[in-house]
């Protein structure tokens, strides 16, 4: 193999870039195991009160996650942000008004290798999220797992991130104040599985538990395409029914997280390793779908409105996709 290494002339502020993407990728994949092994590691020295007054803490804030989590506004304005953006670079584009007393349930596609388009947007302020949607708290759905896991819970709560279960979502939706936005990765870690360069197949054929919550809270569905997503990474080959895709499949339902086997560039050579490209990702956040509200909604109804989400969706990857350097015969599948 080749390597490629950079030019020495790199400016410091690229450099920053790439730190700051490293420093996500790189804590985020090791930061549940550390943070794991600090909570146990501190039982066996002195410092053993730190964990047991950690966990009597634990054990009182134990619902915070699933009642809007506890957000700092500080580290969603930290400056690591802002250079993790221009590193791709990732931009927010506002396509409808939102009304800050309605409270709304964003669908994100794709979910990407690692969703860096939904965290970036939604869990900090790098790309003026404020700005655009004023008056409008965003929330993010995540596995539920990773809330479990001790410090790591309060360092993802700081961005708005809450569990993905329907008592999380619904706290959220029924804020009677109104201004709440809940983004939901609707192909889940699944479709991280079909992340690849040109790739526009979206898990969402029959994927409807988002439309069934919305209809029940009576509230308004936003699709939002994020261009550029897919992009990323390289992924080794693994088609619907190989033998990869059942063992990835297989480890899923056990762990609960998907294990796509990627790669694209390394820190310091554009050859190989785990650091995403530098390709732009533009997340483009749809209208508003009205939806009328019902406690108990028919499967009839779940699926008219679902099939309207389905359109809609297409349109804006449609109406969009052009300035966004995709391929005119490309369409968006639906499985």
């Amino acid at each position: 193999m080749k390597i490629e290494f950079a030019p020495r002339s790199v400016p410091l502020q690229r450099r920053l870039q790439t730190a700051s993407v490293a420093q996500w990728i790189f804590s985020f994949l090791g930061l549940a195991q550390c943070c794991t092994a600090a909570f146990i590691g501190l039982l066996f020295t002195r410092f053993w009160l730190l964990s047991a007054l950690y966990a009597a803490w634990w054990v009182v804030d134990r619902e915070k996650p699933s009642k809007g989590g506890r957000r700092i506004q500080f580290l969603r304005n930290c400056v690591v942000w802002r250079y993790m953006r221009d590193y791709f670079p990732i931009t927010l584009v506002k396509t409808a008004e939102l009304d800050p007393r309605r409270n709304y349930l964003v669908g994100f596609h794709p979910h990407g290798v690692l969703a860096a388009g939904a965290f970036l947007n939604f869990c900090t302020e790098a790309s003026g999220f404020s700005e655009l949607f004023p008056g409008i708290t965003p929330h993010l759905m995540m596995l539920t797992l990773w809330f479990r896991i001790p410090f790591l819970r309060d360092y993802l709560m700081s961005g708005g991130l809450i569990p993905s279960d329907k008592e999380s979502a619904s706290y959220v939706l029924q804020k009677a104040e109104g201004g709440n936005l809940l983004a939901i990765i609707v192909g889940g870690a699944q479709e991280a599985l079909d992340a690849r360069p040109g790739s526009f197949t979206l898990l969402l054929r029959n994927r409807k538990g988002f439309v069934r919550l919305a209809i029940q809270n009576g509230t308004p569905l936003v699709p939002a395409f994020s261009f550029g997503e897919n992009d990323l990474f390289d992924q080794v080959k693994n088609p619907r029914g190989s033998c990869l895709r059942r063992i990835q499949h297989f480890l899923q339902q056990i762990m609960g997280i998907s294990l796509p086997l990627f790669h694209a560039r390394g820190i310091f050579q554009y050859s190989f390793g785990l650091m995403p490209y530098r390709r732009p990702i533009c997340t483009v956040v749809g209208k508003p779908i009205p939806v009328q509200k019902k406690y108990k909604p028919s499967d009839e109804e779940v699926d008219q409105v679902h099939e309207k989400y389905l359109n809609e969706l297409s349109e804006l990857f449609e109406k969009h996709k052009a300035k966004y350097n995709v391929p005119e015969d490309c369409h968006l599948e639906f499985v």
